[in-house]
């Protein structure tokens, strides 16, 4: 299926949305770009986007072959995927499995711990704003959401992560935590959309006990470890080899 790129949309850190000849579809382009905190630690990483656009379509693949809608449809070069358009839902979803970052930084947790049942975090989209951490009763001011469509989210999103540690797990490797983000789709339905790569994913190596080495994600950028385009082609490798 051939597609002509359109004007650009939107752009964000790490993509930029493009339209299509067909109104309902986008193009996404995966950048570069390697951002943390807020931005304010900025690089351009050779290969990223590359990565994470094959990651990404394959997990979105993996999720609808569970009964996971995604806004995804196929992949259109090394860096672009063709998506359905959407209304993106001003929420970034985090599901916790093990504590690490700034859950370890904000409550006496110990690094490492094990949640059980893992903790769902929900946050407000807006990056002048620092994406600030929501409550139930700020979730219900903003009215972002009704009770029926946050219960839908919260579902799909347990059941990502049920899928998404299952496969890792096949892989050695140990989700640690991930973010998602949902529109809903010109027929209303809420899909998961964005991205999943290891820009929004804490991704350690079962193999490996070292603290620092095992890290097979962005935290290699945040932390300065280096080997940031070595440990996500690593998840592509896996991935791409399947479970062993």
């Amino acid at each position: 299926m051939n597609h002509i790129q359109g004007s650009l949309i939107y752009e964000g850190k790490a993509k930029r949305i493009f339209a299509c000849e067909n109104p309902d579809l986008v193009l996404i382009e995966f950048k570069n770009d390697a951002t943390a905190f807020n931005a304010k630690k900025r690089s351009e990483i050779e290969g990223k986007g590359s990565l994470n656009c094959k990651i990404s379509a394959s997990l979105f693949k993996l999720l609808e072959s569970n009964g996971i809608p995604t806004h995804f449809l196929e992949l259109h070069s090394e860096t672009f995927m063709i998506a359905d358009k959407i209304n993106v839902i001003p929420l970034e979803v985090v599901i916790r499995n093990i504590a690490t970052g700034s859950l370890c930084r904000e409550t006496p947790i110990n690094q490492g711990t094990i949640l059980n049942p893992p903790l769902l975090d929900l946050y407000y989209k807006d990056d002048e704003l620092g994406d600030p951490i929501l409550t139930e009763g700020r979730l219900k001011l903003l009215n972002i959401v009704d009770n029926i469509q946050m219960d839908e989210i919260e579902m799909m999103t347990r059941s990502v992560n049920n899928i998404l540690k299952e496969y890792f797990d096949s892989l050695d490797l140990l989700l640690v935590d991930f973010k998602l983000e949902f529109g809903t789709n010109s027929s209303g339905t809420i899909v998961v959309a964005d991205e999943i790569s290891p820009d929004n994913c804490r991704f350690w190596d079962k193999k490996n006990s070292d603290p620092k080495q095992r890290i097979l994600d962005k935290d290699r950028f945040r932390q300065d470890l280096g080997g940031v385009l070595d440990a996500y082609e690593e998840i592509l490798k896996r991935i791409e080899k399947g479970p062993s």
